[in-house]
């Protein structure tokens, strides 16, 4: 398992950016995760926003690739009406990798979480419905990982 340089797991944080909103939202989840002590990659903040112009994204690609390679797990909001396309491929990923993926669903506009998200996705994620379920995750991974010897705290 890769770990941070305060030995610490490292979270990607995943989910739509396209508007201030949605960026707003992904800075809350990411200081949740930095506020329970893990350090973070935000795609926005850490590679940036992908211009309509110019490559294509093609360097944001490789920079939000390399980093999901290189964590121990994915937190990603899956609000909306169906989950951000870009969201749903770094799922994927990660799952593919065997990284731990946790998936934020608190939109009020669905009672049944699964009723609304791609089974394919439902599958492949822990789920929880507010940041509190997300801390709570969080929480009981660091106390497993201490009790298991993964992270250093010294």
């Amino acid at each position: 398992m890769a770990e941070s340089t305060t030995g610490i797991h490292r979270i990607y944080v995943a989910g739509p950016l396209y508007n201030a909103g949605e960026r707003w939202y992904l800075e809350c989840v990411d200081q949740v995760c930095r506020d329970m002590g893990y350090d973070t990659f935000l795609p926005h903040r850490d590679a940036g926003l992908c211009p309509s112009s110019g490559d294509g994204g093609g360097a944001l690609y490789v920079a939000d690739k390399e980093n999901l390679d290189t964590v121990d797990m994915v937190v990603a909001v899956l609000n909306g009406s169906s989950i951000d396309s870009g969201t749903a491929w770094e799922i994927g990923y990660a799952h593919a990798r065997r990284c731990r993926v946790i998936g934020l669903y608190d939109d009020t506009r669905v009672d049944d979480p699964q009723s609304n998200i791609n089974l394919m996705i439902y599958h492949s994620v822990e789920l929880c419905n507010s940041l509190e379920g997300l801390k709570e995750k969080l929480r009981v991974t660091r106390r497993g990982a201490r009790e298991e010897g993964i992270h250093r705290d010294e």
